[in-house]
């Protein structure tokens, strides 16, 4: 199972995309109760897209065309073993998140909870 979390950055928080969300995905996060820290808690967003990152510019990227090209190649090729390592990390991040009520907690990640 899947859930929607909805990152409060400014594009998807209008009334009109909130209102969406709730129609048309069945676990949906309103952005109030999601922590202001929320890239910390997405793993795309705290261990896929570094990897994507490294990978897309190891090389350097001479316009739009070849970086969508590239994005587009380096994501179909990701291994599955990234996607896990990465939602294995969620629940101590979690933990962290609610230790802290939402606040920045980075800097507890590196010590065994």
């Amino acid at each position: 199972m899947f859930v929607f979390q909805q990152d409060n950055a400014p594009a998807h928080h209008t009334c009109d995309m909130v209102v969406l969300l709730r129609q048309e995905t069945p676990a949906f996060i309103p952005p109030h109760l999601w922590p202001p820290n929320s890239p910390d808690l997405n793993p795309v967003d705290y261990c896929v897209w570094g990897c994507v990152q490294q990978r897309v510019y190891q090389k350097a990227v001479n316009d739009v065309g070849q970086l969508k090209q590239r994005l587009t190649e380096i994501w179909s090729g990701i291994q599955q073993i990234v996607v896990d390592e990465a939602n294995d990390k969620w629940r101590c991040r979690l933990r962290n998140c609610v230790r802290v009520k939402g606040r920045h907690f980075e800097h507890l990640l590196y010590c065994r909870l």
